[in-house]
């Protein structure tokens, strides 16, 4: 099963032996082990690379990144305000630099995101006038904008999260411009489309977040068995792992991974953290959108994480892996949204200026306790 989805993820690139890592000798580098080897026979284990990293060429990072992992997201540097800051204007040097250091060290690459309402190009959505574009232009504009990125890295990025978070749960469709210019949900699977046909061996994907919301769930679950009776080109679905101490509710999570994959659906789980932070909202989710006052309340662990928070951060991880490792045969990749607590988004989001701690690795880029628990986890 591992074979045939790695062959399947990889399309049909040949890939080359294990490249020398950066500042490495070879010798060393193939005696270093990472998640990465611990979950070999499980699933795909990855990170998001930000723009920070990739414009300063962090040695240090990068050298962690290839012997921890074995996929790679582009966090923000293919997002069409990034790369397509207005139209017929791209900037690829970022995205360039994603690329080279994936296919250095041989990883699975994974292009974040082809169509979404946010971080977009200030021109998108409007004319030279600021007038609102026809739902043709706007049909032009996303083929273009697509077109133009898969072709780039046609053959070399495996896997494209082509529409990020199009469903408003409890709603339906989100009333987003792509919705509105459209005047339906037309604009998604015309997505779909446009990028199998530029590049038909690529895995293509549904993103988005709060996926345990049971709402969420039967709504995608009707949506990918109406495209799978007409054809349209979807092969599994990302759902965003922004987890809390104590939220979601992980059996809920748990359903909507067996609901997607009975749909034929290959799983990833696209974001994964665990937010340690007081809940600063009624609801939980990641609508960049959102933005709450600063307060001490909201910010209790500004200097250290206490022990005692610690433990339950581990416990956290610990309780999501052996979940996910119950789901193996259904799961191709788990991916963390970012790789240490300082480049983390969720400092800033919603508060700004707190100080989180999300992720597997400390501030100084040290494992965490939750980092050798789950090291230790299928030895137990």
């Amino acid at each position: 099963m591992q074979t045939t989805r790695r062959r399947f993820l990889q399309g049909s690139i040949a890939l080359a032996g294990l490249a020398q890592l950066k500042g490495m000798a070879l010798a060393n580098a193939l005696e270093i082990t990472g998640l990465k080897d611990v979950f070999k026979d499980d699933f795909l284990i990855g990170t998001a690379i930000s723009n920070r990293t990739l414009e300063t060429q962090d040695a240090e990072l990068l050298a962690l990144i290839a012997q921890e992992f074995n996929t790679i997201t582009a966090e923000n540097c293919m997002k069409s305000g990034e790369i397509q800051p207005a139209q017929g204007e791209w900037n690829w040097e970022l995205a360039d630099r994603f690329m080279a250091f994936g296919r250095e060290n041989n990883m699975t690459m994974v292009g974040h995101a082809l169509v979404w309402h946010s971080q977009t190009p200030s021109d998108l959505f409007v004319n030279a006038s600021g007038e609102q574009v026809s739902r043709a232009e706007l049909e032009r504009r996303m083929v273009t904008h697509i077109s133009t990125l898969m072709e780039r890295y046609r053959g070399q990025v495996h896997i494209w999260d082509v529409v990020n978070e199009a469903i408003d749960e409890g709603k339906g469709w989100r009333n987003s411009p792509w919705f509105n210019i459209f005047g339906n949900a037309d604009y998604m699977e015309r997505a779909f489309q446009i990028a199998h046909e530029v590049d038909p061996n690529a895995q293509l994907l549904y993103n988005d977040y709060n996926m345990h919301n049971p709402e969420k769930r039967a709504f995608l679950v009707d949506v990918i068995r109406d495209y799978k009776q007409r054809g349209i080109p979807i092969h599994g679905v990302g759902l965003q792992g922004h987890v809390g101490l104590d939220f979601p509710d992980l059996g809920e999570f748990e359903r909507s991974i067996v609901s997607y994959a009975e749909q034929g659906m290959r799983v990833h789980i696209t974001e994964l953290e665990v937010d340690v932070l007081p809940v600063a909202w009624d609801h939980i989710g990641a609508e960049i959108s959102d933005e709450f006052e600063y307060s001490d309340e909201l910010n209790p662990y500004a200097d250290k994480l206490p022990s005692d928070i610690e433990a339950r951060l581990t416990a956290r991880y610990v309780e999501v892996f052996e979940m996910l490792l119950r789901h193996r045969d259904k799961i191709d990749r788990v991916s963390t949204w970012g790789t240490y607590d300082a480049e983390s988004w969720k400092n800033d989001f919603p508060v700004k200026g707190r100080t989180n701690y999300p992720l597997l690795f400390d501030r100084q880029r040290k494992p965490k306790n939750a980092y050798h628990a789950l090291s230790k986890l299928k030895s137990q």
